[in-house]
């Protein structure tokens, strides 16, 4: 028999609670919680003699072909999805409000219109706002088919036709509504639903399924965590609102690469693709300044090389302002350099920045951060046309890092001629032709190199 039963929910990730409470015991939000009414059914066992239904088995191997791409043609879009979108696949897209999401997935249905259907149904914005976008962007004529909507079930009856679209667009998941429950649009019990029906529609129809997510404070895609695991695909939108370059980033694709990214410039007439991220993120570089040097990273498949800027100050109260760059990761290389290689940096300010709005994530980065640390202590400016990478350990000693060669093929191709990386596995790593390379075991020999340059 049903009964009506309330529960407290955290409207961060999902945590029911029998009372409610200024604290979520799940996730540590403050005044998060708020009450929701749903019927339940008292649990019964389950007799596998009724109803039930034989599970088949398959062996691993099998003559199932690979799933078809569809290129947007957006190259950008289309690296970042493992090569195009899959029929019947779910890709979640959040970013910072403004960030460029939703001018995004319209340059993409209006790119699509001449090969397939395409879908945007906005929940937060009326026809003629997004017609206004359209114009902005010179889409004002491609055959995108756009309704404002956010009953589900109305989309649901709309979309499951004889003929259904190839790609549908829902901007966002958070204003969208069942109207079997109680609970308002954007609670967690919402969203949950509502992308569970949606998703269901598009692996039943084989269409490509797009929904936008809002994000917390934190960064953090609002609703329940369960959402991105419901998806095949969660990228986010990255960027400094200070700076032109959005990244989008792949956190999860089960069809094609994880943290591959795509980068794009905003400009007046919406978003631009950056074939050569490296030089445009390295154009506006000043050689021979002290505290500057160039990093070759790795970001999902592709090179990217990015300078890093620190700043050393004068004794006094301590202050560590990091952007771009983990924090803790810094505070180690510091430590790394004070205790192993005699480098007083504790007493001083210490301000590093990565150029370009990029984040960096990888250990890779350690070794340049340290030389620009080194280079701003001593004044003395690293080589302009050097690129360093490395790991570092706690013992001050300089790791390998994967993907070496590929590293520096970058370099060479954007005109360096040097580069300071640490010595190769044990199975070798050739080096490239017209780059000379140093290799460095420990950091110390960093810091001896620097302070030779003082010295003459």
């Amino acid at each position: 028999m049903k009964r009506a039963v309330t529960a407290f929910v955290c409207q961060s990730c999902g945590t029911a609670h029998a009372r409610w409470g200024g604290r979520c015991e799940g996730c540590g939000s403050w005044n998060s919680l708020v009450e929701e009414t749903k019927a339940a059914i008292a649990p019964k066992g389950l007799d596998p003699a009724k109803g039930g239904q034989g599970v088949v088995f398959v062996g691993l191997a099998g003559t199932s072909e690979q799933p078809a791409r569809l290129a947007t043609g957006i190259a950008e879009l289309d690296r970042v999805c493992g090569g195009g979108l899959v029929g019947g696949s779910a890709l979640l897209v959040g970013g910072d409000p403004g960030i460029g999401k939703s001018t995004l997935l319209l340059q993409a249905c209006a790119a699509l219109a001449g090969a397939a259907r395409s879908i945007y149904i906005s929940g937060e914005e009326a026809v003629d706002q997004v017609r206004l976008r359209a114009v902005r962007l010179g889409l004002a004529k491609t055959k995108v088919d756009l309704a404002t909507a956010t009953s589900v079930r109305d989309i649901l009856a709309t979309l499951d036709t004889a003929v259904p679209p190839t790609v549908v667009v829902i901007d966002s998941i958070q204003t969208m509504f069942v109207d079997t429950l109680d609970s308002a649009p954007g609670t967690v019990a919402q969203v949950r639903a509502s992308a569970h029906e949606l998703i269901r529609l598009a692996k039943r129809r084989g269409l490509v399924l797009f929904l936008v997510g809002h994000v917390t404070k934190e960064g953090m895609i609002a609703g329940p965590r369960v959402l991105e695991h419901m998806v095949d695909t969660v990228l986010y939108f990255e960027g400094e609102r200070g700076h032109p370059f959005r990244i989008l980033r792949a956190m999860k694709n089960r069809f094609g690469p994880t943290n591959e990214i795509g980068v794009f410039e905003m400009t007046g007439a919406g978003l631009t693709e950056v074939a050569n991220p490296s030089a445009l993120f390295l154009a506006e570089r000043r050689g021979n300044v002290a505290g500057s040097c160039v990093f070759a990273g790795i970001e999902g498949t592709r090179p990217v090389l990015v300078e890093i800027q620190a700043l050393v100050g004068t004794p006094g109260t301590p202050r560590r302002a990091v952007v771009g760059w983990d924090g803790n990761r810094l505070a180690m290389v510091l430590a790394v350099l004070e205790a192993r290689c005699g480098l007083a940096l504790g007493a001083r300010d210490v301000y590093l920045n990565v150029a370009g709005g990029l984040r960096i994530t990888e250990p890779a980065a350690d070794l340049a951060v340290a030389t620009a640390l080194v280079s701003a202590a001593t004044g003395m400016a690293v080589a302009a046309d050097m690129v360093v990478f490395g790991e570092i350990g706690l013992s001050g000693e300089v790791r390998a890092v994967a993907q070496r060669d590929v590293r520096l093929k970058e370099a060479v191709k954007l005109g360096f001629v040097q580069a300071m990386i640490p010595p190769p596995h044990r199975s070798g790593g050739k080096g490239e032709r017209g780059l000379a390379i140093r290799e460095v075991g420990h950091v110390q020999g960093v810091v001896d190199s620097f302070r030779r340059m003082a010295g003459s």
